[in-house]
């Protein structure tokens, strides 16, 4: 395997999905580099694009059959007016987005919960 880096790994794995997966996972690292413009992209867990501020990971964007789930890792303590947090609901740290086919997205909403979580990190929140 060659060692390409996080950004083209990301890069592949959109193209390789070929499918609404792919363009909503584009969608969500668009939004996370809009929202966090020093935002650090790793390849984590046999392949999940990992997205970093202030050294502390933001959320995670895994794709499954049925949808992309972006995990943030400190989302418990976020402030989610739009309400966009809908998986793992349950947990004290964790909060994620599962996104299906055709759901929208709040463009806004969520680039507001990227900077949130950056601040976070950064311990500006």
């Amino acid at each position: 395997m060659s060692e390409n880096t996080p950004a083209e790994r990301i890069d592949g794995r959109i193209a390789e999905l070929g499918d609404w997966r792919g363009a909503t996972l584009a969608e969500a690292r668009a939004l996370i580099k809009a929202a966090i413009p020093d935002v650090v992209e790793e390849w984590k867990w046999r392949g999940v694009p990992t997205w970093y501020a202030g050294g502390k990971i933001v959320c995670t964007g895994e794709t499954y059959k049925d949808k992309v789930k972006l995990t943030f890792a400190k989302g418990a303590a976020l402030d989610d007016p739009k309400r966009l947090f809908n998986a793992s609901l349950d947990g004290n740290v964790r909060r994620a987005i599962d996104i299906a086919e055709g759901d929208a997205i709040d463009e806004s909403a969520l680039k507001a919960l990227f900077a949130a979580a950056a601040a976070l990190n950064a311990g500006k929140a």
